[in-house]
């Protein structure tokens, strides 16, 4: 592509008066000169922009060839001298100043001297200016001279210590931004200065003349940059540039070594400093600096330093050393994320200054500091707990550096440690990485510090020690948090491991082929196994980051996937399978350019065409995806499609524009804009192809996801090539009709945003001759059309008519329209026509202003008639419509260079007045203390009390009697013995205005008011943002604009008031939303009265909420309604690069406020507190405040915690809302419904590393509740927080470090914790025993285990405390991994016998043995097998002569447990439990338990171990040996008794698995059932059930059933058809897809009619019913019956998707049809199909629907699917029947007379029905309103839909005649 050069921007030259008058009179005295002396005066001319940079360029060229013998009059100086004036008066980044700089650099040497005085001379008087303003100028300028300008060095010094010396900061944020980033830049500048004046300053303090005035300078600069570095409102990178300019100073006085006195604030070692330095630096040696002035001396000893071959002295080793231990003080006092960023970046800038001193020949390392680099050292094992704390960091800065730090430290250690011939087997390494190895995978730092590893070790030495890490990592790779770093970490491994094996097999010459292939054996045989047999979620991410990495590394292993995958089985149905693997290997291959396409074969022959047609329509997503991706994804841009690629499109695109997956919808327009299309025949009749198709599809009645796929596709087409009808070779204009084009317009009306806006796009693209609105008619009728939706109570018109109205602002006769439409409304409206030849920016904004003047006359009009009446407002012009559409319109206007200004600055201020009146009407309302209770809807005499105090509380703008006395609408009368006042109440409230009637609801007033508060916000706010602002500055410069700084601070007033004083949600959250808007543009403008009124406004805000008022405004509701907001917004607009100075103030007085104190228990008090809850909670949820809240979440979590010791409900209804918010923020949002993940976790070290002031808080919080928790007197004390505290301990889990003696361990935390496991509340005894397992590093659960049982009593006692024996063994339990305390456990026995009277430990000492006796043999855990046994064989569970345990606590979970080892025992291992012959009785005792839960848990147990043999065994093996007849006997007994819906299913499925194997025999006692009875025993108990979705027909599939079953099978026909209709459950309709799949092959395809053809037809008609089901589980599971019909019929072939299979189904049906000779009957059913059997049933809906008024249900919409299209379905059955009418008119002879023919008398009747449907829809048709499409969208798609059914039956009947 060619790119046109720019052209350099050269800006005007600006010069004072003086100045200028000085050079134009030297220009004046020295006009006379030669050639060369008119090319040097011609330099001091201005010429404009490149012309003036080229004659610099000729000037300096000039000076480079003068000698010195030429004359040097004054013509040369005043040259110089214009040059240097010229050079410092410019501007930053202007070009003149790098020529003249250029210039003055190429003088010859004798010139140079003179070159540099005029340029001191510039610059002494341009840094003699003392203006604040000039400062940036003068630093730049100085900067300048120092950046590639060799004179620029020259006696500078001196000149930058008074700009460092001038900063100074306001609170406003611009000029603060503004003062950071000079004061940054004069930093950086002296510290060129002082780089570049060494050898200056050298000399000048070696004399005695220039001594002093040197040591001044330095002093007043070494003193600004120690004021930065203790000044915390310097922001981070100013200090930092500080803390290196102060080393830098120091080392040029000095020398280097003395920084170690400032690491250590100490003055100690100085002893040879000079005085004043001394002096200068005694802010840096106090005991209260900040800690960040440690931080910045370390940054800038290291980086200002030279650390290359260091260490002449012990100065250096002593610095050296000093400095980690320095930060790593820091670490744990760190609270600002960007802080711990420099710690980190620092740490490693010392581990590389480390490694330099280490790696330099010129003198061995002292073996003091290689005993402290080396590993195992306590400075490696303080860094190691460092990284270990932050590798997890949120910012990912800090997780980067802890990884360098971690490689940095292998290589220290490699260096400094003891030299081993093999590194492999370092002691160190080799438990470092088997340490790493043990840690779980969830820890996202593992795998960089792995991947250290495998860079200095190789990957052989991982593999050698865990060899299933790839099969481990690959299976990681379906958690995208996790996917990048296992990616990443395979890279290192599969790159590391082929190097290696090429290495070694060179080394022993081998092939290539060789190592190959074990190289394919170790990478690509687990890849292609998770590919194929893992679900589509758990390989969505292998193609994006781990397959292109292994491509490119080994692109010759692509054939070897193909091939491996051509011989792959087929695999489950929820794995993409090898085709899916398939196409995602080839299109990862494709993309990475390893495979060609041409025309002669599709990337060189290695798919069959067919193959990928298939994968182009299969059932799973991400196959159809790879498979496209594979076509339209090329390695190079230029690759052009072939022709075949061509076809596979026109083959996707129609079966896949109907998605339902916004992620389909996606990936699938990302992947058509890589489709490459070149100006050729072939290309462009494709391009026509697709753009007519994807026109057509946008009917009325299409669905909303294929319309949203055709408008982005269309957009696409429109965007890459052209809609026009020129004469480009891609214009597409000539395929749009003007049909089309108004299809695309009524898309405009869709209930969907998405469509509106994607639609109006288009429209903006498509010819305006087809779309039609140039016309003078269409064009009024649509304007009038969007004016009446303007007014719609329904609130999506609105948008509509704001897209309409959007669409006609281009069209350049839009004045007389409107003001034809004012003449219609009685309006006296008159715009100005644009005049002639107007450009397309000046109709624009005179249409905008039309437009927007005539809603605001329409909304002034209707404001003032909401006055008189809000009901009649609501109920027939609700506000809000206008509002809305004025908003919209704005947006769409470029404000800047508007030409009518006065009539838009009085256009301003009405709107902000009509927006004023509009809040006042409805106010009132959404003020309420009960908005939406302000009509109620109740009949009950109770509510009629409070609504006469609602009403008055109200007192809305409204002059009629409804809102000042109620009004009786019901007949029925008050009692009267009734005291109380009755108030009757309406429901639908009808009033009468001009004769006509018209409904009010509640409903329609909320929505009203809420609607109308909302667009009132977000006009002002679009007025705040989008216009320019008129304002005066500080210099009196008046800049003009549209609105005043007045009006914006009035407008924020106004959102001040709505904000703290709305009730409902919806009202103050979008005033929210136009506030931020205004809160952005005050931070913005250039006035500064705007820019201090956030602050002010928080302010008085704060002050509000902590006064506690009686008289204040501030809403109090729940959750203190849109206060949080109000203080969110003003927050959020304060810059994140700032100090954040309002941020921190508002924390510490929330923080305050919301920390109880005993001073403060009063009711004043606890308003504020709420209200300061509240407002941190929505603060620590607030995103754009990132890290910047970090530093605070350890007081709002002090403060959360606290707060539930409260007494009011109202202050621990906040805390608990804080507290939920605290933990997100700190964990992360929860990534799954497992409250218990692994995933939202951290270790203990790095939650009190990030948390310091949590350690000791949560220690002592801990320690006082387990004080309350035991009690001898067996009362029950529940800590407030005690909860809370084990939430977050069990939240946490150990270190790695956690062993060692750490500062923040977790060890002190333990015993509080075991003590808690005494709690007599049995939820907090669980929470305990969850919130040990982290707390106990796995080298201590040994012992902690061994304590916990020594604990239990060895025999039982009166006094025994069963809560603390619970507790005890769930903790235990938790941690019986470690299987070697049996010995004691065995001495515990007596806790499971009857003896102990407490089931509750009785079952929790049988789920502990449970554990124990798992799947290892040896002694100890046999015997414990035994006695388990024993037990189990004398319990209530089995024997039969000893009663059921009655019904005591705890008694259901004991069973329970029996019951787990019963099944362990009996079914799972019964050969290590010694109990095979026990499995038949323990079966039968557990299956005829009466309590339910035990059944259930043995069916689970039961059909999980059949499903699992199912997998491993091969098809017709036999049934399972471990199931007895006795047992089989029992289960079909229960599934013809059992009364519990969950048991009935699961024993349902049992026997649905064991049928395919076994030959069932269905016994109820003694008798043996037929199938006859079973199947008809199974159908009634499906019919009479409640619960289809788990009783549902699945067992009868209709194979092996006798003749007699079969006679009942249209019973079960009727059963499976009413089980797909649209209102069943998505369960329901699941189980039968699956039933009519499992029946295609035996019922549905059979040759034979086994139900007839009424029944059959039927089916056939519920299987397309699910195929068009919403839900797309259901269509996929339908779309299986194609892999079950017969290859006869159709190919074998994969799944494919719902809509291809429907095609598909309709066609085979037909062909059914013909084969069983029943085509006449088949045609005339299909008919009645295409007809609708239901459209009487829909006639009567939709006149009941009509009947009622759309305004009470303005948000019930009912059911509606949103993905069928019955137009596509209606043209689909068509289709199929016009080729099966025309199949049996070519086949069969008209005069056979054994030919089946119609039957006359019922196509007649057919023929009627539709012919009176289709006079009665178009006679429906014909009354609607104009643009009915707009007015009436859903009821057009009904009648038109409805008359095309119509159409297309009568002309398939007349061809049956």
């Amino acid at each position: 592509m060619v790119v046109k050069k720019r052209t350099a921007k050269v800006e005007a030259v600006v010069l004072d008066e003086e100045k200028l008058q000085k050079l134009m009179g030297k220009v004046a005295e020295l006009l006379i000169g030669s050639k060369n002396d008119m090319v040097l005066c011609f330099c001091c001319i201005p010429v404009k922009q490149v012309v003036f940079v080229s004659i610099r360029h000729q000037a300096g060229s000039q000076l480079e060839v003068l000698s010195e013998d030429q004359p040097d009059g004054p013509l040369l100086d005043a040259c110089l001298h214009t040059l240097a004036l010229v050079h410092t008066s410019l501007q930053a980044k202007n070009p003149l100043r790098r020529a003249i700089a250029s210039a003055l650099g190429s003088v010859p040497a004798w010139l140079s001297e003179r070159a540099v005085d005029h340029l001191s001379t510039c610059l002494s008087e341009c840094m003699s200016s003392q203006a604040s303003d000039q400062y940036p100028h003068i630093v730049d300028t100085i900067a300048a001279c120092l950046d590639g300008f060799p004179l620029g060095c020259v006696d500078l010094f001196a000149s930058v210590a008074p700009c460092c010396r001038s900063r100074g900061l306001t609170g406003r944020h611009i000029a603060q931004a503004q003062l950071m980033q000079s004061c940054l830049a004069a930093v950086k500048a002296s510290m060129q200065v002082v780089q570049r004046s060494q050898e200056t300053i050298s000399a000048s303090l070696q004399s005695e003349q220039d001594r002093r005035e040197l040591e001044d300078t330095l002093s007043s600069l070494l003193t600004c940059c120690i004021h930065i570095l203790t000044d915390e409102e310097f922001i981070q990178a100013v200090q930092s540039t500080a803390g290196m300019a102060v080393v830098l100073l120091i080392r040029s006085v000095m020398g280097s070594g003395d920084e170690v006195a400032l690491l250590r604030s100490s003055a100690q070692g100085l002893d040879s400093v000079p005085q004043w330095l001394k002096q200068r630096c005694e802010g840096l040696f106090t005991s209260g600096r900040p800690l960040g002035v440690s931080l910045y001396l370390c940054h800038g000893a290291l980086a200002m330093l030279s650390w290359k071959g260091a260490l002449p002295g012990p100065q250096w080793e002593q610095l050296l050393l000093l400095v980690p231990n320095t930060l790593l003080d820091l670490d744990v006092s760190v609270k600002e994320s960007s802080t711990a960023m420099v710690v980190a970046r620092v740490l490693t800038l010392w581990s590389g200054a480390a490694l330099d001193c280490l790696q330099t020949d010129a003198h061995p390392c002292p073996p003091g500091l290689q005993r402290c680099l080396s590993g195992g050292s306590e400075l490696q094992r303080h860094l190691l707990e460092h990284i270990y704390s932050h590798w997890e960091h949120p910012l990912d800065g800090v997780r980067h550096q802890t990884r360098s730090l971690f490689r940095n430290l292998l290589l220290l250690h490699q260096h400094a440690g003891p030299s081993v011939p093999d590194r492999t087997v370092d002691p160190y390494i080799t438990e470092l990485t088997h340490s790493l190895l043990r840690l779980e995978w969830q820890m996202r730092g593992k795998y960089g510090s792995l991947g250290c590893l495998v860079e200095l070790y190789g990957a052989g030495y991982l593999l050698d020690i865990q060899p299933q890490l790839p099969s481990c990592l690959l299976g990681l790779m379906g958690d995208q948090t996790l996917a990048p770093y296992a990616s990443d970490l395979l890279e290192r491994l599969f790159v590391s491991h082929k190097a290696q094996l090429a290495s070694e097999a060179s080394a022993a010459g081998k092939t290539t082929e060789d190592w190959m292939n074990c190289w394919h054996q170790a990478w690509v045989t687990p890849l292609l196994q998770v590919l194929c047999r893992a679900r589509l979620d758990q390989t969505t991410y292998i193609l994006d980051y781990f397959l292109p990495k292994l491509l490119r590394c080994s692109p010759s292993s692509l054939a070897h996937m193909v091939q491996a995958l051509q011989n792959t089985p087929p695999c489950s149905t929820g794995s993409r399978g090898a085709l899916g693997a398939l196409m995602t290997c080839l299109r990862a291959a494709r993309a990475q350019g390893v495979i060609p396409s041409s025309e002669e074969g599709l990337w060189g022959g290695l798919v069959p065409l067919a193959l990928l047609r298939q994968a182009l329509v299969h059932k799973h997503d991400q196959v159809r995806m790879d498979a496209l991706g594979l076509v339209c994804e090329s390695h190079r841009s230029t690759e052009v499609l072939t022709s075949q690629e061509m076809e596979l499109i026109r083959y996707f695109l129609p079966a896949n524009l109907n998605s339902q997956s916004p992620g389909v919808r996606q990936q699938t327009v990302s992947l058509m804009k890589k489709v490459r299309a070149l100006p050729h025949p072939i290309c462009t009749e494709f391009l026509r192809w697709m753009g007519v198709n994807l026109l057509e599809v946008l009917l009325p009645g299409a669905s909303f996801s294929k319309c949203i796929m055709s408008l982005h596709l269309l957009g696409l087409l429109g965007q890459l090539f052209t809609f026009t009808t020129g004469p480009d070779v891609f214009a597409l204009g000539e395929v749009v009709t003007s049909d089309h084009a108004q299809n695309v317009l009524y898309c405009v009306a869709s209930n969907f945003l998405e469509v509106k806006q994607l639609a109006s796009a288009l429209l903006r693209q498509l010819p305006p001759s087809t779309v039609g609105l140039r016309l003078a008619e269409r064009m009024c009728g649509v304007l009038q059309a969007a004016l009446d939706l303007s007014t719609s109570t329904k609130p999506f018109d609105s948008v509509t008519a704001a897209h309409l109205l959007n669409l006609l602002l281009h069209q350049p006769d839009l004045s007389q329209a409107l003001q034809r439409c004012a003449q219609e409304q009685g309006l006296g409206f008159q715009p100005p026509p644009p005049p002639p030849q107007a450009s397309e920016a000046l109709i624009l904004e005179l249409n905008t202003l039309a437009v927007v003047q005539f809603l605001l006359q329409c909304l002034q009009s209707e404001v003032s008639r909401a006055e008189s009446s809000l009901l009649q407002a609501a109920a027939s012009y609700p506000l809000y419509g206008r509002a809305h559409c004025i908003t919209a319109v704005l947006q769409h206007l470029n404000t800047e260079g508007l030409t009518q200004t006065e009539r838009w600055q009085r256009l301003v201020s009405e709107l902000i007045a009509v927006c004023y009146r509009m809040s006042d009407v409805v106010s009132p309302v959404v003020q309420s203390s009960s908005p939406e209770g302000l009509i109620p809807m109740d009949t009950e005499s109770e509510a009629s009390a409070g609504l006469q105090r609602i009403l008055q509380e109200i007192q809305p703008r409204d002059t009629n009697d409804f809102f000042t006395s109620a009004r009786e609408l019901d007949s029925q009368q008050r009692d009267d013995h009734t005291q109380t006042p009755y108030f009757p109440i309406f429901n639908p409230l009808i009033m009468l205005m001009g004769g006509e009637g018209y409904r009010v609801t509640a409903q329609m007033v909320l929505v009203c008011c809420w609607r109308s508060m909302k667009e009132v916000a977000m006009l002002l706010g679009q007025l705040c943002q989008s216009l320019p602002l008129h304002y005066t500055n500080d210099h009196a410069n008046t800049h003009s604009g549209l609105i005043t700084e007045e009006q914006v601070e009035g407008v924020g007033l106004y959102f001040r008031q709505q904000l703290l004083q709305s009730r409902h949600r919806g009202a103050f959250e979008l005033a929210y939303v136009g506030f931020v808007r205004l809160t952005d543009m005050l931070c913005r403008s250039g006035s500064q009265t705007l820019q201090q009124l956030p602050a002010r406004w928080l302010t008085e805000v704060l002050e509000e909420v902590k006064s506690s008022d009686p008289s204040s405004k501030l809403c109090a509701t729940r959750r203190s309604a849109g206060i949080p907001f109000y203080i969110q917004a003003l927050l959020s607009s304060e810059p994140k690069s700032s100090s954040c100075s309002l941020l921190k103030m508002t924390m510490r007085e929330l923080i305050a406020l919301a920390t109880p104190s005993s001073d403060r228990n009063t009711d004043n008090s606890t308003v504020p507190q709420v209200h300061a809850l509240n407002i941190l909670r929505a603060l620590y949820r607030d995103t754009r405040l990132g890290e910047n809240i970090i530093p605070f979440v350890s007081d709002g979590m002090q403060a959360a915690v606290l707060g539930f010791t409260s007494p009011v409900w109202a202050v621990r209804n906040s805390s608990t809302l804080l507290f939920s918010t605290l933990i997100t923020r700190i964990f992360g949002v929860k990534k799954g419904k497992d409250e218990h993940s692994k995933k939202n976790r951290m270790t203990g070290r790095e939650f009190f590393t990030r948390f310091p002031a949590l350690y000791p808080f949560l220690l002592n919080q801990l320690e006082e509740a387990a004080a309350t928790v035991e009690s001898d007197s067996g009362q029950v004390k529940l800590h407030p927080s005690l909860f809370l505290l084990l939430l977050v301990l069990s939240r946490l889990y150990p270190s790695p470090m956690d062993g060692s003696s750490t500062p923040l361990g977790l060890a002190p935390f333990t015993p509080f914790i075991i003590r808690c496991g005494r709690s007599a509340v049995y939820r907090t005894r669980e929470m305990a025993a969850r919130a040990l397992v982290p707390f106990v590093p796995v080298t201590q659960v040994p012992s902690t285990v061994h304590g916990l049982l020594q604990e239990l009593p060895p025999e039982l006692g009166p006094r025994m405390q069963h809560n603390h024996i619970h507790g005890t063994l769930l903790q235990v339990s938790t941690n019986t991994h470690q299987q070697n305390q049996n010995r004691i456990f065995c001495s515990l026995f007596c806790l499971v016998f009857r003896q102990n009277s407490c089931v509750v430990t009785r079952g929790a000492f049988l789920d502990v043995l449970v554990c124990l006796c798992g799947p290892r043999i040896n002694t100890e855990v046999s015997e414990l097998r035994q006695d388990a046994v024993s037990i189990l064989m004398s319990s209530d569970l089995i024997t039969s002569s000893t009663p059921f345990i009655a019904p005591l606590p705890g008694s259901t979970q004991y069973l329970l447990s029996l019951a787990r080892v019963a099944l362990s025992a009996g079914m799972e291992i019964p050969e290590l439990w010694g109990t095979p012959q026990l499995s038949t009785r323990l079966l039968h005792s557990l299956l005829q338990s009466p309590q339910y839960e035990v059944r259930e848990l043995v069916l689970e147990g039961v059909l999980r171990k059949l499903e699992d043999e199912e997998e491993e065994e091969e098809e017709g093996t036999g049934g399972p040996q471990w199931l007895h007849e006795t047992t089989l006997a029992t289960l079909t007994s229960l599934a013809l008794h059992e009364t519990h819906p969950q048991c009935l299913a699961k024993v349902l499925e049992v026997l649905c698995l064991l049928r395919s194997n076994v030959d069932l025999a269905w016994r109820d006692g003694d008798q043996v059932l037929s199938q006859k009875e079973v199947l008809l025993h199974l159908l009634t108990l499906t019919q009479n059930s409640a619960h289809r979705s788990e009783e549902s027909p699945s067992y009868t599939s209709g194979t092996g059933l006798d003749e007699e079953a079969l006679q009942c099978f249209g019973q079960w026909g009727v059963l499976v058809c009413s089980c797909c209709s649209e209102e069943q459950p998505v369960e329901v309709k699941l189980m039968a897809a699956k039933v009519l799949v499992n029946c295609t092959a035996a019922i549905l395809t059979s040759p034979q009619l086994v139900l007839g053809l009424s029944t059959t037809v039927s089916l056939w008609r519920s299987l397309f019913t699910l195929l068009q089901d919403e839900d797309q589980d259901v269509r996929d599971s339908a779309s299986d019956f194609i892999s079950k019909v017969p290859a006869a019929l159709l190919s074998a072939g994969v799944a494919v998707c719902a809509p291809v299979a429907m095609d598909a189904g309709v066609g085979l049906l037909c062909q059914l049809f013909v084969r069983w000779g029943r085509v006449p009957a088949g045609v005339l059913a299909l008919t009645e199909w295409l007809l609708g059997e239901e459209e009487g049933d829909q006639e009567a809906a939709a006149d009941e629907a009509s009947s009622l008024d759309e305004e009470d249900f303005l948000f019930e919409k009912g059911d509606l699917n949103l993905w069928a299209e019955p137009v596509q379905w209606v043209k689909l059955l068509h289709r199929h029947l016009r080729d099966l009418i025309q199949t049996r008119d070519q086949t069969e002879d008209p005069g056979d007379p054994g030919a089946a023919e119609f039957d006359p008398s019922r196509v007649q009747a057919l023929s009627v029905q539709a012919q009176s449907c289709s006079l009665s829809s178009q006679h429906a048709l014909d009354s609607l309103p104009a643009l009915p499409q707009f007015c009436c969208t859903m009821e057009h798609a009904r009648l038109t839909l409805r008359h095309q059914r119509a159409t297309l039956a009568l002309e398939l009947l007349q061809s049956c005649v």
